[in-house]
């Protein structure tokens, strides 16, 4: 099951229960979808879990942003229902990479890079977008772009 039709069936599930909040909250991230779907190609384009990684995270970082804006305006209702949704919405991430899986993963994509661009061991920071290019794409959705550049600053420094 895609993460897209998991989400569809929650969202019947959420009908039947009910659960206005929890029923706002993925008729939302269903209408992302949706737009992503059109962006990539057209009315009849399908998500896969991919994209829909990507569109999860970055709802979720909208969210994030809204409670911390909540917050700073004095709107702690608003800040906690923003939270709620980002609870929500991580249940459909995949698991996140530890740090040490993530330090892992980093040094093995600036090896790649390293073996790919025949320059010695070590990288400068002037290699880091190819650094990220595959790096990204070997955590495959399972860490924030934040968290990548963070280690792999740290690394190639």
């Amino acid at each position: 099951m895609t993460l897209a039709e998991k989400i569809d069936q929650d969202l019947k599930e959420a009908m039947k229960a009910r659960e206005a909040d929890r029923l706002s909250t993925l008729r939302m991230v269903k209408s992302a979808f949706k737009y992503a779907a059109i962006e990539k190609g057209g009315a009849d384009a399908v998500v896969d879990d991919e994209i829909a990684t990507t569109v999860l995270r970055k709802q979720i970082k909208q969210r994030e942003d809204a409670a911390e804006g909540f917050e700073k305006g004095g709107r702690p209702d608003s800040a906690l229902k923003e939270r709620a949704e980002i609870t929500l919405l991580s249940t459909y991430l995949p698991a996140s990479l530890s740090p040490e899986e993530l330090s892992a993963l980093v040094k093995e994509a600036i090896a790649e890079v390293a073996a790919s661009l025949g320059t010695p061991d070590s990288l400068g920071k002037a290699q880091m977008g190819a650094v990220m290019k595959a790096v990204q794409a070997k955590a495959a959705g399972r860490a924030d772009g934040k968290s990548l550049s963070a280690e792999v600053q740290k690394l190639l420094s």
